[in-house]
């Protein structure tokens, strides 16, 4: 058994408690609360004058798939041959051995979302995995973690510039619904031949996946609203540059959104509206949304400065830090896992010299399923 005693636990959960003490036993939280008397024998880390937090979560990034140092040689975020690539899987394009994985446990990064890029108008299915292992299959959390699709201006430059489609927005759309349309048409069949692109899809509209929609701009955001809901599908918005447009459309349809990169500057036209009063704006509506790094555009360690960005663009300190962990797990379907000290939750836990969203705080340990991860 494992007894972290002494900080000030941010359990996430509705509760703080200073000088408290968590117990652990296996890969699991076993209890967590002041004045609990620590078992004889446990392993006992010392957190006194410390904060303690649940692991953070990195909601979107293509952590292991686009690595750190490599160009060509390690990326391999988007397969640039087709617009349509449902059927490609992030756990088969992951490197375990990326020194990002490294980087996201020095900030206290314990789970990440990652998968294809942005150049398709479906780039493949994306996966949540714990960010510390040496085989990707040991480390899934949840696959898929939804299905990648993209709108705006990433899949017209990979392909219009080649005279292919799609060349406009309206092309962009309109792949998708046919992509949807024909898989619907598969479910349909008693016994189809076994057609992998469709089976993909097939996950989206039978609601075991949500479609994650790549969109900066607002009129690209409501264009993946429209065709979510032609089609019954759940909707997760990805980057959501101008959400804070389109604010109460999406608090009206109970659609989340996944804000960021934060620390980035416009590097495209559809980026031209970025600002840090986009989460302030969502909170004041009612979205639920988590923060990314898009990972490695902005690094994976950084993902608690880009919560802390936010509270200087408005968003309060509590609704930040719940963005990098609980919301983070609400929207991902995985709270009853992640997101918060509870009881029955894992073992991923966070200690820091300071407040996690202080500039200055440092990570100083770092427990995944219960075991010690950083530093080693």
């Amino acid at each position: 058994m494992l007894a972290i005693t002494g900080g000030k636990i941010l359990t996430m959960a509705g509760s703080t408690f200073e000088c408290g003490t968590i117990l652990v036993e296996g890969s699991k939280i076993k209890e967590v609360s002041k004045g609990i008397s620590v078992p004889q024998g446990a392993e006992k880390v010392d957190a006194a004058g410390k904060f303690v937090i649940p692991g953070l979560i990195d909601s979107h990034s293509h952590l292991g798939v686009v690595e750190e140092i490599y160009r060509e040689e390690g990326d391999d975020g988007n397969e640039l041959t087709d617009p349509v690539t449902p059927h490609l899987r992030a756990i088969d394009a992951i490197n375990p051995m990326d020194l990002g994985f490294q980087d996201a446990l020095s900030g206290g990064v314990t789970t990440v979302v990652t998968g294809p890029g942005s150049a398709n108008i479906l780039g493949g299915e994306m996966v949540t995995i714990k960010t510390c292992g040496h085989v990707v299959d040991d480390m899934i959390v949840r696959f898929p973690a939804g299905l990648k699709a993209a709108l705006g201006e990433n899949p017209k430059r990979s392909y219009g510039r080649d005279k292919k489609t799609p060349a406009t927005r309206m092309a962009s759309a309109a792949i998708l619904r046919e992509a949807l349309a024909r898989a619907q048409d598969y479910l349909r069949k008693e016994s189809p031949d076994r057609d992998l692109k469709l089976e993909s899809l097939g996950k989206v509209l039978r609601r075991e996946a949500p479609l994650r929609v790549h969109a900066h701009r607002a009129d690209d955001i409501m264009t993946a609203v429209r065709i979510a809901g032609e089609f019954g599908v759940d909707l997760i918005i990805e980057h959501c540059t101008e959400g804070h447009l389109v604010a109460e459309q999406l608090a009206e349809k109970g659609i989340p959104a996944i804000i960021g990169p934060v620390i980035t500057n416009r590097a495209k036209v559809e980026m031209s509206g970025l600002t840090l009063k986009t989460a302030g704006v969502l909170a004041e509506a009612g979205v639920r949304f988590a923060f990314m790094t898009d990972h490695p555009v902005v690094p994976v360690q950084y993902l608690a400065a880009s919560a802390a960005l936010a509270v200087k663009g408005g968003l309060t300190v509590e609704h930040a830090l719940k963005a990098i962990t609980i919301d983070a797990a609400r929207i991902l379907g995985l709270e009853n896992r992640l997101g918060s000290i509870e009881p029955g939750k894992d073992a991923d836990i966070v200690v820091l010299d300071n407040h996690p969203l202080e500039f200055s705080s440092r990570v100083e340990q770092v427990f995944i399923n219960g075991r010690k991860v950083y530093p080693l």
